[in-house]
Formats: C-alpha cells, structure tokens, sequence
C-alpha cells in the first residue's frame, strides 16, 4: 500500500471546514424541527414518526452511496462529486424548510434535506480515511467533532443572537414560523455549500495510482454490483464493527429521545406550558438554543482536547466515560427549575457529543481494509439510523404509557440509554490505541 503525505494540522482543519457547512444543517434540524412541527400543528406522542426521514434515506442512501464512492474514478476525485452534489441540495432544502405551509410539506422536505445530506455525509468520512495516514486517524476524525460542535454551536445560538441584535422573536410568517427560524435556515443554506466548497479547493483528494484505477475499472459496476458490494461487506464485517453495533444502538436511541423531547420537556419544567401555540414554546425553543450552543461550544473544545488522551488510554475507554457523564446529565436535566443550573449537565452532553463524531470511528478506522471504507462508512452509518427508526416507531406506542405523556421522562429514558451505551462500550475488543507519533 502507498504511503500517504503526512499533513500539517492546518491542512487537516482546511479539509474539515466542509464540516462545519454539514452540521450546522444538522444543527438547524436538531434545534427548530420539533418546533416547527408543533407550530403546524403537530402533537407531542407523533413527533418521532415525523422525524423518521433522517434514518430512513439514511439507511437507503449512505452504504449506498459510499458503495458508489469507492468504484468511482473522476477527474474530480472518487468522493467530491458526492459530497458537492449533496451540499447543494442541501441549500436548496434549507432555503425552503422554514416557508412550509402545512405539516405534511414540511416533512415531506424533511426528507429531501435528509437525502442531501447523507449523500454528503459518509463519502467525506470516507474521503478523511483515504487521505490521512492511519497515525492521523485521530486528529483527523476529531477535527470533525471539532467542526461539529463549533457548528452546531451556532446554529443552536443563531435565533438567540439574532433577538440581540434587535429582530422580535414573537415576530412569525404566514405558517406561525418565527423569523429567527427563517433567517437561521438562510445562514445554514450558505454555511452548505460554501464550506464544502473551500474543503474541495484547498485539500484535492489524492489522485489514484495507475493500480487502483486499473483494480477499480476491473470491477462491475452498475446497480446490482453496487448492491453486492454492500451485501458482501455486511458478511464480511470486522468483529470490532459487529461488537460496535450494541453500544450504537443505546447510543443513538438515547440522543434522539433527547433532541425530539428537549424543547417540549424545557416548556414543561421551566414554564409548566404544553399548548404548542403558546409563549411557553418558544421561550424553551430559545433555551434550547442556548444550552445546545453550550454544548456544541464544549463539544469544540473537547474535540481537541480528547486526542491526546484517546492516542494514550484508547478511544472505547475515553468514549465510555463521556457517555457515562451525559447520561448522568440527562438523568436529572428535568429536574432543573432554574435556568443557569441547565448548563451542568451540559458539560458532560458536550463531551459525549465530541466522543460520538470521533471515538467511534477512530475505533472503527483500523478495522476495515482502506479500498472498502466508503461502503463500509455508509454499513456503519446504518448503526446510527437503525437505532433512531425503532426509537420513533418504538416510542409512540409508549410514550401515553410507560412516559406518562411528559417529555421530561422521555429525557430521563434518553439518560438510562446512554448509560448502557457506555457499559456496551467497553465490551469492544479493539480499543483503538494508538501511539503518539
């Protein structure tokens, strides 16, 4: 195997801006489409099933579309194409997700914004393993989390931001939309394609050497090989991948209870509110919004700050304890009464969020042979919107039930998730240890 350039962290940083373009779409989706929902009418037990269009294309498009990056062989490169095709589809959802006239048409966007997102998504993971040395791994995979969290740091802090600076936040569109929405969902559209843009510019993917491109040709192409491609890696899957898969599936069922619930469990324990039209709602939007940025401001820092210890101790032991913290977090979130006391248990959500866009995939790196990492990035990505489908078909039919209709159980059961996601952590056999080099 050729040996790849050793980059300086300014390259690794330049390659990751597009990043930041992704994620603050996600960050947009995560703090306003529960929100949105409820403005056009929707009732808190249906919330999940309208949040099923991320997991679904994503569980269709991704192993898919990594599949389809690994037998690519363009003068743009094997994942670009992909990922500025999928950004500006991406734009144009987020320009008119905030106008949506009914329920229906803005979850039907939901899932065209979605579909352009995770046509971006795994290719550019992918695209970070085929041009960083493996001893870069870390830095690599991290510097995303970093991207991530300053992201949706401000995606989260933009409605608040904008009501500073002077825009009423009681001020709302034909569809009971507030214009803070509007306005962050025009930010988002430009962040999507000019960051992927700059990414493409300042750090080309590594041109293939003439065995590879020979190697690439000589395999099928079309639909039914491309599917094959995903079935034979899915029996061929590296148990680290396979031992992965239980501490994704506590993982992600847990935060997505807690970014459906968190804005309608804020209005039940700050304001004691639940009628979607009130002022209650959008008070706990824009609470939302600042914890959140805090969170994603920690998740930043704590990007940075875990590759040292991840390259020392392993990233499945640093992975386990940031769950362990946000699950302890998340335990006693809907207890809190009093604003300022909201930013505790924040801290240890920040850290998770950091571990979640990194550690695993550190873990994940060393175990997949590099001329399959497309599909096998797109395999993995299906451990995400796996457990986030049986969350929203799951938790409807006991949300009335066993949550006693209040979101703010619906956080509590999102705490217990976590935990366990960080007991089935240290089951992984690989550790993903590295040596500081």
């Amino acid at each position: 195997m050729r040996s790849k350039p050793h980059l300086t962290l300014w390259q690794i940083l330049n390659m990751n801006v597009g990043f930041f373009g992704i994620q603050y779409s996600f960050g947009l989706q995560q703090a306003n489409m529960s929100q949105i929902y409820a403005f056009l009418g929707a009732d808190e037990a249906s919330l999940p099933l309208l949040w099923l269009a991320g997991p679904v294309t994503g569980l269709l498009i991704q192993p898919i579309i990594g599949a389809m990056s690994d037998r690519t062989d363009s003068r743009w490169g094997r994942r670009t194409p992909y990922f500025m095709i999928g950004a500006i589809l991406c734009s144009l959802g987020l320009l008119a997700m905030p106008f949506s006239p009914t329920l229906w048409f803005a979850a039907s966007l939901l899932w065209i914004l979605d579909a352009a997102n995770n046509v971006t998504m795994e290719p550019y993971r992918a695209y970070v393993s085929d041009r960083l040395d493996s001893s870069q791994h870390p830095i690599g995979f991290l510097s995303q989390s970093a991207f991530t969290g300053l992201a949706q740091t401000l995606a989260y802090l933009t409605p608040t931001l904008l009501v500073m600076w002077g825009l009423d936040k009681n001020a709302v569109n034909s569809s009971n939309i507030p214009y803070l929405t509007v306005i962050a969902f025009m930010i988002g559209a430009v962040f999507s394609i000019s960051t992927v843009w700059w990414s493409v510019q300042s750090t080309p993917e590594l041109p293939l050497s003439a065995e590879e491109s020979a190697a690439m040709r000589a395999k099928p192409t079309g639909i039914r090989a491309t599917l094959t491609e995903v079935v034979d890696a899915v029996r061929d899957m590296p148990q680290t991948m396979r031992q992965l898969w239980w501490m994704k599936l506590f993982q992600w069922y847990g935060m997505m209870c807690y970014w459906i619930y968190i804005v309608p469990a804020l209005a039940r324990s700050m304001f004691d509110g639940a009628d979607p039209a009130a002022v209650a709602l959008r008070e706990a939007g824009l609470i939302n919004g600042q914890i959140g940025g805090f969170y994603n401001f920690v998740a930043f820092i704590a990007a940075f700050a875990m590759v040292p210890f991840t390259r020392r101790f392993g990233a499945k032991y640093v992975h386990a304890l940031c769950l362990a913290m946000a699950g302890i977090g998340m335990w006693y979130l809907p207890g809190i009464q009093q604003k300022a006391w909201l930013f505790v248990p924040m801290l240890g959500i920040g850290m998770a969020w950091a571990s979640i866009l990194g550690n695993p995939y550190v873990m994940l790196a060393d175990s997949i042979p590099p001329e399959r990492a497309g599909v096998y990035m797109g395999i993995f990505n299906m451990f995400i919107v796996l457990p986030m489908i049986l969350q929203m078909l799951s938790l409807p039919l006991f949300f009335n039930s066993l949550l006693a209709g209040d979101p703010r159980n619906a956080i509590r059961l999102a705490g217990v998730c976590l935990l366990i996601a960080a007991a089935m952590t240290l089951r992984v056999g690989a550790t993903g240890k590295r040596v500081a080099q």
